[in-house]
């Protein structure tokens, strides 16, 4: 589903040819020495022509980007999405030389050149190089690390309900509040990496996890430098954290996209334990773990469903699944896939490579932990290769203790899409092509005026559903917001409160349905719509009002990220606005990183302690990169 699209914006299916690999062949080892800067240059021209340029010249899908728009990525962020991100099963086949040859290429940079990014890199100290300048990102001094002390925002939905709603006492900001933010401080995510990922906020100390696979601990209110980790592939999940089993301490558990889980000290960043929990090579972790007691449930996500166009890839055998570890050494009690049966050769593509099915249904967003009915809830996508499932697009529900899925409530059948099949003779199409219109968003698990619950969702495909978990996934009430699309629709995150639910639509930025939607919580009927504001970011690709990003929500006020970098506050009586700030433009740091802000996607505001934190610049997904994390507070 997403972050295939991840794949598509680095560069989409490198099969190296005969004639490109004698060119690499002749390069030098090094790929740094001045002397192999003209030579790499060809070879990587002469691989765009051969296997990039039919879809960039003039992409015909709008999630993949024409060779104008990579050329806004840094060479490093290229390189890094070829070695260990989403672009990794295309750039297995390279050495490093290649994987240089084509991010120089395509970005029109050398590696250490560029806009702040390539030239800085971030050390094991603290201590960030940008070029000729040293600065020392540490914290002077740092008390020790107490979860408990001030306002919290912990994982993705701050609770294991996944509302997305903050209450007063832990936010620490008021409605009356919020016109009164001013940006306090920015972080630049070094080495053009892309600010994906959402923080975590406890103790004082923000946790954030990014694009190359280093996390950060951060001092909250200064966004000085506490402790680096660094993970062996990127870090799109939000960081959680709970206490250690057995001795005192606080544990920080994150998901990378190996499909890696980790947990590691929370006081300090050292490893504690790490397992790999799919083998499959476009396996990943995209939606952040949810932990509850003893247990950590971990989703599995893949970039598999970027294969559409590749008549050498034999298509497709990745299926989502949910994983639930032992918190203390990180042993899996049991693991159950959204597809039952393993995929097997349906037939072959029209370049005689064999195809395989049943595939799919990745588990893109973070599981909701049901404790009264002892379930866990998990969200699925579109289906790969066909033949089509009744658990994909859906939501299901998996015994706790057994994982045993004990129902699943289905949205869409039949929703078999690859990127690349909207445009003529994919190669690895089905007959029908679905919509696309699969779960990103996690389920919430609301409270219904009336007493009972409801799982509260929204979809790609523009609606929002209320469905019954005493009556195995009943709807309830359905509402549709929005036409949906590929690119939602509802794409990351809904929010509810005690009264109302809260839609962010995307629907590319049209103003008759993309903004943000409140209904009642009871029977899904319409309280008000607010149309997105014009965009901040002027024209062009990637600007547009389209909500993608998650949604919160405080007692008073939606707070909503756009792809057109404004990030917006209004309010929940009726979406009238109440504070907005443009985030296109460069910053002054505090760790030295030349980083500035562009598209809003992904990842939701958070908001803690009186302060309001939001990551800007999210490349995929037809958005514009940027690398920078703000920090807003009251003065």
């Amino acid at each position: 589903m997403r972050d295939h699209v991840s794949a598509v914006s680095a560069v989409v299916l490198l099969s190296v040819t005969a004639l490109t690999m004698v060119a690499l062949a002749q390069t030098p080892a090094n790929p740094q020495a001045p002397s192999s800067r003209p030579a790499l240059t060809s070879a990587g021209a002469a691989l765009y022509e051969a296997n990039c340029a039919s879809c960039h010249a003039a992409p015909t899908d709008s999630r993949i980007p024409a060779i104008a728009v990579l050329r806004q990525r840094s060479p490093q962020a290229i390189v890094d999405a070829l070695t260990t991100g989403q672009m990794r099963a295309q750039g297995a086949d390279l050495t490093s030389a290649q994987r240089v040859a084509v991010a120089e290429f395509v970005s029109g940079r050398t590696i250490g050149a560029g806009p702040g990014a390539a030239a800085t890199t971030a050390t094991s100290d603290g201590v960030v190089n940008t070029g000729d300048t040293y600065v020392d990102a540490r914290c002077a001094s740092s008390p020790p690390f107490d979860p408990s002390k001030g306002g919290q925002w912990n994982g993705w939905g701050v609770d294991i309900t996944n509302t997305r709603f903050q209450p007063a006492a832990q936010a620490g900001l008021t409605a009356e509040q919020v016109p009164k933010l001013t940006l306090k401080w920015a972080f630049g995510f070094p080495n053009g990496t892309s600010a994906r990922a959402q923080p975590t906020i406890a103790g004082g100390r923000l946790f954030v996890g990014s694009q190359n696979g280093t996390v950060y601990a951060l001092d909250a209110k200064r966004g000085c430098t506490i402790w680096e980790y660094k993970a062996a592939a990127g870090v799109r999940t939000a960081i959680v954290l709970g206490p250690r089993l057995g001795s005192s301490g606080t544990v920080a558990y994150f998901g990378d996209t190996r499909a890696s889980a980790y947990a590691i000290d929370a006081s300090t960043g050292a490893l504690i334990w790490t397992r790999k929990l799919d083998e499959h090579r476009s396996a990943s972790i995209t939606g952040t773990p949810t932990l509850y007691q003893d247990r950590l449930y971990v989703p599995v996500s893949s970039g598999e469903e970027g294969q559409g166009g590749n008549a050498q890839y034999e298509c497709c055998t990745f299926r989502g699944s949910v994983a639930a570890l032992n918190i203390a050494s990180g042993e899996v009690l049991w693991q159950t896939y959204s597809i039952a049966e393993a995929a097997k050769p349906i037939g072959k593509n029209n370049s005689g490579t064999t195809r395989y099915g049943p595939s799919g249904a990745g588990i893109w967003s973070a599981p909701t932990v049901d404790v009264k009915r002892r379930v866990v809830y998990a969200a699925t996508g579109n289906m790969y290769t066909e033949p089509a499932q009744t658990t994909s697009d859906a939501v299901l529900a998996f015994d706790m203790d057994t994982g045993k899925i004990v129902w699943w409530a289905q949205a869409l059948f039949n929703d078999v899409f690859l990127v690349g099949c909207n445009a003529p003779k994919g190669a690895n199409c089905p007959q029908t092509v679905g919509p696309d219109f699969d779960f990103g968003n996690s389920p919430i698990l609301a409270r219904l005026p009336n007493g009972r619950d409801a799982i509260v969702i929204g979809q790609k495909s523009g609606v929002g559903w209320a469905f019954d978990p005493d009556n195995k996934g009943a709807v309830l009430w359905q509402y549709k917001a929005g036409r949906g699309s590929a690119l939602g629709g509802m794409e990351w995150g809904s929010a509810v409160d005690s009264e109302r639910a809260y839609f962010a639509i995307a629907d590319n930025g049209a103003l008759q349905t993309a903004g943000l939607h409140a209904v009642r919580l009871d029977n899904g009927e319409r309280v008000w719509f607010t149309p997105p504001a014009a965009p901040k970011c002027g024209s062009g690709r990637g600007c547009t009002g389209a909500v993608s990003a998650a949604i919160t929500v405080i007692p008073g006020v939606v707070f909503a990220g756009s792809m057109d970098g404004g990030i917006r506050a209004h309010s929940t009586k009726d979406g009238s606005a109440l504070w907005e700030f443009d985030t296109n433009r460069e910053f002054a740091t505090v760790n030295g990183v030349k980083a500035a802000g562009a598209s809003i996607n992904q990842a939701g505001p958070t908001v803690a302690d009186g302060m309001v934190y939001v990551s800007s610049g999210y490349g995929s997904l037809g958005g514009r990169p940027g690398n920078v994390l703000l920090a807003f507070g009251v003065q």
